[in-house]
């Protein structure tokens, strides 16, 4: 299974650089560009951070996909 996110999407509706998000959530830049690339796995407490930002549940902005077989 692959976690995918919509923080990207997300950002760019609220208007929020990539830093803007990491500096309301603590980390940096380039854990953000990490994320939304797919790149890196988020912990629980960030993914709820990054959701109480957008004001969004964690299943509206993180979903699993099965991996084709």
């Amino acid at each position: 299974m692959q976690l995918s996110n919509r923080i990207r999407e997300l950002r760019a509706r609220f208007q929020w650089t990539q830093q803007d998000l990491a500096s309301r959530v603590g980390v940096t830049r380039q854990t953000i560009a990490a994320l939304e690339k797919g790149d890196y796995i988020p912990s629980l407490l960030l993914a709820m951070n990054i959701c109480i930002e957008f004001q969004l549940t964690v299943e509206e902005v993180f979903h699993l996909k099965r991996e084709e077989q």
